[in-house]
């Protein structure tokens, strides 16, 4: 990891100068979801739990491209998220934590997961003018 940012690609790595102003999403995969409604109209959830997974989107703006030599789709990485997920206090964290990242706060506990992941798309640019290097990459949870 760079010290100028928490997130850790593992495998890949994070150089200097490539991800301030870093963004992440974490939402569910599609298939997470499978809701319908019953003839009398009730929601009921028919999703399976085995696809409870996360897909997420990283993008930055910066001077440097991050290590992406040799980057292509279906590729596994171990991502340190940046995003946190919280969970009330006395529970459990539904996926492993990075290490030194987990506090309490009001009756909530704040932690950001490590996720085994794919890439599944990645987009790199260059502003010549304004030397500046955008990249994003999509991944699944594994």
């Amino acid at each position: 990891m760079s010290g100028e940012t928490v997130l850790s690609l593992l495998g890949l790595g994070v150089p200097a100068y490539s991800a301030r102003g870093l963004t992440q999403t974490l939402e569910p995969l599609d298939q997470a979801t499978s809701l319908v409604r019953t003839v009398n109209g009730e929601l009921i959830d028919l999703s399976r739990a085995e696809f409870r997974k996360y897909k997420s989107t990283i993008s930055a703006t910066d001077q440097r491209p991050p290590s992406c030599d040799g980057l292509w789709p279906g590729r596994q990485i171990v991502v340190d998220c940046i995003e946190e997920l919280a969970y009330a206090d006395g529970g459990t964290p539904q996926r492993p934590v990075v290490e030194n990242s987990s506090f309490s706060e009001d009756g909530f506990t704040y932690y950001r997961p490590r996720l085994t992941m794919v890439v599944t798309d990645f987009q790199l640019s260059r502003d010549e003018y304004g030397a500046q290097v955008g990249w994003s990459m999509t991944l699944e949870e594994k």
